[in-house]
């Protein structure tokens, strides 16, 4: 399903449980893997271009691998990278170049982990660019994964109506087929916003068709702190996988931001959160923008 797959790492080991549930996959699906760090921001702006003369490009592949190296043991066509740059755009770079069609990460920087992990919404930027700007799916890893068989049992879908959220339920729905998964799609109205039983008929309306043939699919609507409903009926359903979109009206995806419904759901969610801006074809690999015009695969990432 997954044929190339990036990881983005840092030393400090806080991803290592997005390393781990990328491994399985790679295992599994007998994709390529790449593990990648981007040094050069704890360095300063102006050392990134020395890192790699003076040699601690080098050293730092060397703690990567006594770090990560046990989990690529079983994945013949694997990589621990190491490259000088900034994060964000290296690693959109290299997704690029390798045509990825799943990019996994964790919280990403140790600040959270140690004074943010209370703090909901504040995701390091990171992991907040590249799931912006990314031209396929990222899943964001902060909690190990049970890696069952099949993969997902039963998904979760957020929707706000918005065109970024078609993009999410399209890939929800090919999941779901995939997996033969239980489904679930589920919008939040805020309170004073439509009601319950206007939602649930708008959910029926323009996503009943389209949810054809997968057998457990339901809807659901809540009413409250969009972020609190969806953690809640993750926790409840006992979810494998949450799939949502940039919490945002912007029609254009390259302009909108990482909203804070999103970021404060995947970084507190039992489950997987994966981020998906685009239409997305599982069965050819190809990305499509909301127009429905295939994306075309660029060499160089946008600084």
């Amino acid at each position: 399903m997954f044929k190339d797959i990036i990881v983005g790492i840092t030393p400090t080991g806080i991803d290592e449980c997005a390393v781990k549930a990328a491994a399985e996959f790679a295992a599994k699906f007998e994709s390529k893997l790449y593990l990648t760090h981007v040094a050069g921001m704890e360095q300063g702006w102006g050392s990134i271009e020395t890192l790699e003369p003076s040699g601690e490009t080098g050293q730092l592949q060397e703690r990567m691998t006594k770090m990560y190296g046990k989990y690529l043991e079983s994945i013949p066509e694997s990589q621990i990278k190491v490259v000088p740059g900034i994060p964000h755009n290296e690693l959109l770079r290299l997704a690029r170049q390798k045509n990825t069609d799943l990019i996994v990460m964790g919280p990403h920087t140790k600040e959270y982990e140690e004074k943010r992990s209370k703090m909901w919404g504040m995701a390091g930027s990171t992991l907040e660019r590249v799931s912006q700007r990314a031209r396929c799916p990222v899943m964001i890893v902060c909690k190990d994964v049970d890696c069952k068989d099949p993969l997902f049992q039963k998904i979760v879908v957020a929707t706000d109506f918005s065109d970024q959220a078609e993009c999410a339920v399209s890939y929800g729905g090919q999941m779901a087929r995939q997996y033969k998964a239980g489904l679930v799609v589920m919008h939040v109205s805020e309170p004073g916003g439509p009601g319950k039983s206007e939602c649930a008929a708008r959910l029926e309306k323009e996503y009943g068709v389209r949810m054809d043939g997968i057998p457990e699919c339901s809807y659901r609507v809540e009413v409250g702190e969009p972020a609190m409903e969806i953690l809640r009926l993750v926790r409840q359903e006992d979810a494998d996988l949450l799939i949502m979109a940039h919490h945002s009206r912007e029609s254009d995806p390259e302009k909108a931001f990482l909203g804070s419904t999103v970021t404060q759901v995947a970084l507190n969610s039992p489950c997987p959160t994966m981020s998906v801006n685009r239409f997305f074809d599982l069965r050819c690999g190809l990305m499509y923008d909301q127009t429905g015009k295939v994306v075309e695969v660029e060499a160089e990432a946008a600084v």
